[in-house]
């Protein structure tokens, strides 16, 4: 996959993260937030085998799934450094 369309993906699986988890990061983070969710989703859920899939439905929703999570260890990790 070219690197334009790693960004692409990554931004809309970031921005879909930020929906579900009712978080308004800015588009770089998205973008951030996206690969690298996606990323370790594959590692996690797919032994990394997604990393190296063709874009399906199965591969986008382990990418959103991974992204959704990585978002929401991001904000345990904000609000706890924030009540201290």
């Amino acid at each position: 996959m070219s690197l334009l369309v790693w960004l692409i993906i990554g931004g809309v699986v970031g921005w879909l993260a930020g929906l579900i988890m009712h978080d308004n990061n800015g588009v770089i983070v998205n973008i951030i937030v996206g690969i690298v969710g996606s990323f370790l989703g594959g590692l996690i859920l797919d032994r990394g085998e997604i990393n190296n899939s063709p874009l399906t439905l199965g591969t986008f929703a382990v990418s959103l799934l991974g992204a959704v999570i990585l978002l929401g260890i991001v904000n345990l990790v904000r609000r706890g450094s924030l009540r201290n």
